[in-house]
């Protein structure tokens, strides 16, 4: 595959498609009519079962691309009049397809850069499974690098249902540093680490947090982030960081693993310690050189207390509103917008108030948007933060009408009924994240279970006709993976299983699934773009391993994507596609990176190799009779729940006869 594809992308015959087919029927040319380089397809796939979430043709069985967009959708026998000579066909065989989803908040840019030096225990089901790949990660890590593990799980998902102690980190690693984050409440450090990071008795506890000691002063390895998380940044920002080259190629194998589990788009949220233009180098070069496989639309962060007034106002004069193309474009402000207003998310905690000052910072930097037009997210937990920020934008708004802005709320956990009015009132819009899946179990042990019931309040927001979309906020306070977001969405469920919401707050499966496809393009003002599989549109879908319609409501957290396409171009393919994925990433860089054994989210790639393994032992098998219950997969049998850990123990009665191979 070339890795340069804006050409093609946003060129003449995609515009032409863009502005000529959106309103053209979705049959083929008129009998006589001869066919044309435009209207032949680069791709046709047929055969499938096709969610468009057009609602004026919701379904289709085939569809065709051309330059990066969807040429036509419909009837089999419609799309393949646009087949050529060079076409490709791919035979789908009765699988469901969907648009491509879009997360409308991830720090991808960021993550990006420290991906490869990450140890994901995201979707880990046991904290023995955990401890295993730490003691394994340890065991190639050089000095003086850190094992990490940098957010995106949390205890509640553990059979075990806690965190590892210091003494086990301490057993597993002596001499290798060992950072844990968990969420944002909470670090774990190894006795390595905090030699590393220089903590002693004489370390005084830092603005906005505790280092924990012990009778005799010492600290003890746990940092509580009290009222806010600089000591978890802070801390963690001390550790080795990947050079330029190393970065990028991170950078490559996250977006790598976001496209295995069906991410074609995000909206990135910028972040702390995330200058402008100096940390997003890596992402332009990527950009630059056509090797972004996630759509991107980037807001700038903030990142000086007390001058946040002045960023926003030299960021304008260096960069515009949407600045960029299809893949990398300026999306305007945020999350971050003044720190007097950041209402930090640690439900562990109670509930910060914000200071008096609040108003008049925010107030001056909403103005500087307003006047250059930039729209703008705002990080906002708690509906006290909310009501106060939307005096602010009111005030603005009767001097600098705010129409025509796609502002928004990011998380809105606890916003109330009359703020959700004001927002659509102003023309604003709220962008819900799983961080709930995270930290249910924490909200109801402080505020109660019917207290939750609704928090974040998303159906009655859709059902008010507010503009509300979903993603996940990753990679730090809850995972990269969307269909955890989806299911959470759909079964009101928290990773550790607890149910927060009765059905009345939950959505069917096709509303959840526009939450993460063309409700999103609102939040970018790429509405009619993207989001959707209908002629003249972006060609991003996916063909999930399973139908996310029919799956069982528990199997719709461990949905991942067999075939990912973004721009017509085919970014990661497996099982029945695998010979159609063309893309090369390098090896993860360095050599000891965790990505190389484990892959990412759930620890995928060990437990492909584990599954490979266990296959060629069936096929290696010698045994004369296969078990009746496990086939010659005796290994599986011997490392299962079931009582057949001794392979010549009498399981008989139950009918396992791996004992007598």
């Amino acid at each position: 595959m070339s890795p340069t594809r804006r050409d093609t992308t946003i060129g003449a015959a995609a515009a032409a498609l863009a502005a000529g087919l959106a309103t053209r029927s979705r049959a083929a040319p008129a009998e006589g009519t001869d066919m044309t380089d435009a209207t032949t397809a680069d791709l046709i796939l047929i055969n499938g079962r096709v969610t468009t979430l057009d609602r004026s043709a919701p379904e289709a069985e085939a569809f065709a691309v051309k330059d990066g967009r969807f040429l036509a959708v419909g009837r089999e026998s419609d799309v393949m009049a646009h087949r050529g000579p060079e076409t490709k066909i791919v035979d789908l065989k009765g699988r469901r397809v969907l648009p491509g989803l879009i997360d409308n908040h991830l720090h991808l840019i960021r993550g990006g850069l420290n991906f490869n030096m990450e140890l994901r225990w995201d979707g880990v089901p046991s904290l023995k499974d955990a401890m295993d790949m730490l003691r394994a990660q340890v065991a190639i890590t050089p000095p003086p690098q850190w094992v990490r593990v940098v957010g995106g799980f949390t205890e509640n998902q553990f059979a075990e249902k806690r965190l590892p102690t210091i003494e086990e980190l301490n057993q597993v690693a002596p001499e290798t540093p060992v950072f844990i984050l968990h969420l944002y409440d909470s670090a774990l450090l190894n006795g390595a680490a905090l030699r590393a990071v220089g903590f002693d008795r004489n370390t005084p506890n830092p603005p906005g947090g505790e280092i924990t000691r012990d009778a005799k002063g010492e600290p003890t390895g746990l940092l509580i982030a009290k009222p806010n998380a600089t000591i978890l940044y802070a801390t963690l920002s001390k550790g080795p960081k990947l050079p330029f080259d190393y970065q990028v190629n991170s950078t490559r194998h996250f977006m790598r693993d976001l496209n295995r589990l069906g991410l074609t788009s995000a909206l990135d949220a910028g972040g702390g310690s995330q200058n402008y233009p100096d940390d997003y180098a890596v992402i332009q070069k990527l950009a630059d050189e056509g090797q972004l496989t996630v759509r991107l639309a980037y807001n700038l962060f903030t990142q000086k207390p007390k001058e946040e007034k002045d960023d926003f106002i030299n960021w304008a004069k260096i960069s515009k509103y949407k600045q960029g193309d299809d893949y990398f474009r300026h999306n305007g402000a945020g999350e971050m917008l003044v720190f007097s207003a950041a209402d930090f998310e640690d439900f562990r905690q109670p509930r910060p108030d914000m200071g008096p000052e609040m108003e008049d910072d925010l107030e001056g930097v909403v103005r500087v948007l307003a006047e250059n037009r930039w729209p703008w997210r705002m990080h906002a937990t708690y509906e006290e933060t909310i009501s106060r920020a939307l005096d602010v934008f009111e005030k603005v708004d009767r001097e600098i009408p705010l129409k025509g802005l796609n502002w928004f709320f990011d998380h809105a956990e606890t916003i109330s009924e009359r703020s959700i009015d004001r927002v659509a009132a102003l023309g604003g819009g709220v962008a819900v994240q799983h961080r709930m899946a995270y930290q249910g179990e924490y909200f109801v042990e402080r505020y109660g279970a019917g207290a939750a019931e609704e928090t974040p309040p998303f159906a009655r927001m859709l059902d008010k006709g507010v503009k509300v979309s979903a993603g996940t906020d990753a990679t730090r306070v809850a995972s990269y993976n969307p269909w955890v977001s989806l299911s959470w969405l759909v079964t009101g469920r928290t990773v550790g299983g607890l149910q927060l919401y009765p059905s009345r707050s939950r959505l069917d499966r096709e509303t959840a699934l526009r939450m993460w496809t063309e409700n999103v393009t609102w939040f970018s003002n790429e509405e009619g773009a993207k989001g959707r599989i209908a002629p003249g549109m972006l060609a991003d879908f996916i063909v999930p391993d399973r139908d996310f319609f029919s799956c069982a409501p528990d199997e719709i957290s461990s949905i991942t994507s067999d075939l990912t396409v973004v721009g017509g171009e085919v970014v990661f393919a497996k099982a029945d596609f695998e010979k159609l994925d063309e893309t090369e990433v390098p090896p993860a860089m360095p050599d000891w990176s965790p990505v190389r054994a484990y892959g990412g989210y759930g620890a995928w790639k060990a437990e492909a190799k584990k599954d490979s393994a266990l296959r060629l032992q069936a096929v290696a098998c010698g045994c004369a009779n296969a078990c009746g219950v496990h086939g010659h997969e005796h290994a599986r049998a011997a490392s299962g729940k079931l009582p057949v850990s001794d392979l010549k123990a009498f399981w008989g009665a139950l009918g396992c006869a791996c004992w007598a191979v």
